[in-house]
């Protein structure tokens, strides 16, 4: 997976269409997510469209999440948030301002509200995971 900062440079000398195109791509190029792990328990709520994030393991205290969604923009918002997170380690992505990592791409001025209203959602519940397992390592 490419890093925030890698995709952030290319969305820079992008224009309208042309980043939704980038949104898409990155959403492709997503670690395909089997759909026996779409379930209730990781569609995360509020996105208008059906947005599924699961932590599929742990290497040493490093998080990775596999994500998917019904809708192509979508699952390119949803790859933006896992590319700030993917890799890291749990306390990291537990003390990390996402939203500030992703306020470069002024995806509320970029994207229907619709679009992104799910987008604190999907941080939080990224962020929650690292936490619980954050936490766990210190016990």
């Amino acid at each position: 997976m490419r890093t925030l900062t890698d995709i952030l440079e290319e969305y820079e000398f992008l224009e309208g269409d042309e980043r939704y195109g980038l949104l898409i791509e990155l959403g492709r190029a997503l670690e395909p997510m089997p759909d026996a792990l779409k379930t209730d328990a990781t569609l995360v709520r509020g996105c208008s469209a059906a947005v599924w994030v699961y932590p599929a393991g742990n290497a040493g205290d490093r998080l990775h999440f596999l994500a998917d969604s019904n809708a192509a923009i979508t699952k390119g918002i949803v790859a933006l948030v896992i590319a700030a997170v993917q890799d890291r380690p749990a306390a990291e992505v537990a003390a990390m301002d996402v939203a500030d990592a992703l306020a470069p791409f002024d995806l509320k001025s970029q994207l229907s509200s619709n679009r992104t209203q799910g987008v604190p959602n999907m941080i939080a519940l990224v962020q929650q995971h690292a936490a619980r397992l954050a936490a766990a390592q210190e016990d």
